[in-house]
């Protein structure tokens, strides 16, 4: 009975990541709800610093406005991964924390201006505003769907590979492999339908989002549908990826290598 021994464990791990998952959707259905019957933001557009948020979180807020900067030509960014300030007066408090977070003399390297600059004041506040309207997750709200997923994933890998480790033991006399392998199918199947409710109930997936701002940024998305999409916008929503200048792309492909220079 040493299959039990193994058994247990894909229990434990497929239950509580299941477990997890409800309740972290519970407290999205929960959060959305009360945007729905406050109606705080549900009918407006997006400003770019939200939706930058809203689909990357701190980071792609910083990303969209160096890139917004450099391209106005008060921000330089060089191929080599360095920022240089141009125009030092920035014209909102998220260009004035970037500045800041290149520091006194004028320039830096953009890997640590990009990390700075996603824990400014100015970036928090924005990120408080989205969460009072309701359009974003709060700090403190736990496991989200996202990452509650991934453990219903990790859980189902989980119990494949002890169901793959008891059927490699000795044979019992009293157990066939076939009762073995169908113990351990119950809680793989639990998982997977888990996993098949969370994809078709609340996908996407989002660490920053709320149901809530993820529909407003569907409805961007589909306002775009059809046309060229502005520049900007693209790289709020897709990220540094969506850069298509080879000078800007060069800029921030060194972002990791600060010994290159």
């Amino acid at each position: 009975m040493l299959w039990l021994l193994l058994l247990l464990p894909a229990w434990v791990f497929a239950g509580t990541a299941c477990t997890r998952l409800c309740l972290a959707a519970v407290r999205a259905a929960a959060t959305d709800t009360v945007t729905d019957r406050g109606a705080v933001g549900a009918e407006r557009d997006l400003t770019l610093y939200e939706a930058a948020f809203l689909s990357g979180g701190p980071t792609r807020v910083a990303d969209v406005t160096l890139v917004s900067m450099a391209r106005q030509r008060r921000l330089l960014l060089a191929h080599t991964g360095w920022a240089t300030v141009v125009d030092p007066h920035g014209r909102d408090d998220i260009e004035r924390s970037v500045i800041g977070a290149i520091g006194p003399e004028g320039q830096s390297r953009i890997a640590p201006v990009r990390t700075r600059a996603a824990r400014t004041d100015a970036v928090r506040h924005l990120a408080d505003r989205l969460v009072r309207t309701g359009l974003a997750v709060p700090d403190a709200a736990g496991l989200t769907i996202g990452a509650a997923v991934r453990q219903v994933r990790a859980a189902a890998l989980a119990v494949a590979v002890l169901a793959v480790a008891a059927l490699l033991l000795p044979a019992q006399a009293d157990t066939s492999r076939l009762m073995v392998g169908l113990w351990f199918l119950l809680p793989f199947i639990l998982s997977l339908s888990c996993l098949a409710i969370a994809r078709f109930e609340v996908h996407p997936y989002s660490p920053w989002a709320s149901p809530a701002g993820q529909r407003l940024l569907g409805a961007l998305l589909r306002q775009r549908d059809g046309v060229e999409r502005p520049f900007l916008v693209s790289v709020a929503l897709r990220g540094i990826r969506a850069i298509g200048e080879p000078e800007l792309r060069a800029a921030f492909a060194h972002r990791d290598a600060p010994h290159q220079e």
